[in-house]
């Protein structure tokens, strides 16, 4: 028993190094596992002695002594109480994500969905799954848009992009973050992160909104080809809750499509306009499909838009033959 509580005292206190120290600048891989495994342990005490009296009176009278010494090490630090032991793999991360001295490498680790489950590194993703479907911590990581096509992963690690740019920010490291997470991430993984971004714009929460501007100036200001990466990879109904969320978004998106097809050039053996630039390749009927859309989610753009197009139409000659102008192609289709 005596152990017992030495460890859970131990264990209570990496939690406050975790949310408080600059110690984890110093952390890696192992240092990472290492601290859910203590988690998962103060975890496992609770499911095991929380309906024993006597045991879970000398555990909460521990919990106090430490806690005492607690506050005075890390003024402002939560206290940790019995039933908190219950979701301690959740305090853990929250205190970790909300710590500004946590390693770039250390938080690219919340972003890798392949991350084997059995590697010797902490599932974090796993992690992330298992804690989305907690009640305790949806008070934190909600109110998220309910799981959609873009995956319950993307959708965690969404909830979690807000948390960690809420804490950077104050500190002014929230777009070199950003950076850093999209340098680490290729093919299918730069794919993911624009579900992520996706997710994490449609946060809803009062306290995220200096968090969406941050992410929004950079996506559309530092990484057009990750902003057309976004429009690319996410389903049109979930480009239109972006659009319908953010004003910045809308106008950015209808620049895309815009751009996508002046990329376009007609194909006189397959009769259509083909693009090769995006990856992977916007058909005409998925441009014109986008078009729609967009038309349908805010019926006022369609004028301002029709106009736009009419003149990039009379630029282009003016001409009412298909494949001499993909403007006119486009009014003729979204006119059916």
């Amino acid at each position: 028993m005596e152990s017992a509580l030495r460890n859970l005292s131990s264990s209570v206190e990496l939690l406050a190094v975790a949310a408080h120290s600059g110690a984890v600048d110093q952390w890696d891989d192992h240092s990472l596992s290492s601290a859910f495994d203590w988690a998962r342990y103060c975890e496992h005490l609770f499911s095991r002695f929380h309906n024993n009296p006597a045991v879970r009176g000398a555990m909460e009278e521990q919990l106090q002594l430490t806690n005492g010494r607690l506050r005075a090490a890390f003024p402002g630090s939560t206290e940790v109480s019995f039933p908190d032991l219950s979701r301690c793999q959740h305090h853990l991360l929250i205190g970790l994500l909300n710590n500004p001295k946590l390693p770039i490498s250390i938080m690219k680790l919340l972003f890798d969905s392949n991350a084997p489950a059995d590697s010797g590194c902490v599932d974090v993703s796993g992690l992330c799954s298992r804690i989305i479907q907690c009640k305790s911590a949806c008070k934190v990581l909600s109110p998220l848009t309910p799981p959609s096509a873009v995956g319950a992963d993307a959708e965690v690690q969404g909830g979690l992009l807000m948390e960690r740019l809420g804490a950077l920010i104050t500190h002014g490291r929230a777009e070199h973050f950003l950076d850093s997470v999209l340098r680490g991430c290729e093919g299918a993984a730069a794919e993911h992160f624009c579900l992520v971004i996706a997710a994490a714009l449609l946060t809803r929460t009062n306290s995220e909104t200096a968090s969406h501007e941050v992410l929004l100036d950079w996506l559309l200001k530092k990484q057009p080809s990750t902003l057309e990466r976004t429009c690319s990879a996410l389903p049109t109904a979930r480009l239109m809750d972006l659009v319908k969320e953010h004003l910045k978004f809308r106008d950015a998106y209808r620049d895309v499509l815009k751009k996508w097809a002046s990329e376009m050039e007609y194909s006189i053996g397959d009769g259509e306009w083909v693009q090769s630039r995006t990856n992977p390749p916007a058909s005409f009927q998925k441009l014109t499909e986008h078009f729609q859309a967009l038309f349908e989610t805010c019926p006022s753009l369609r004028d301002d838009v029709e106009k736009e197009l009419n003149a990039l139409k009379i630029s282009d000659g003016d001409f009412d033959v298909r494949g001499l102008s993909v403007w006119g192609d486009l009014l003729s289709e979204l006119h059916k």
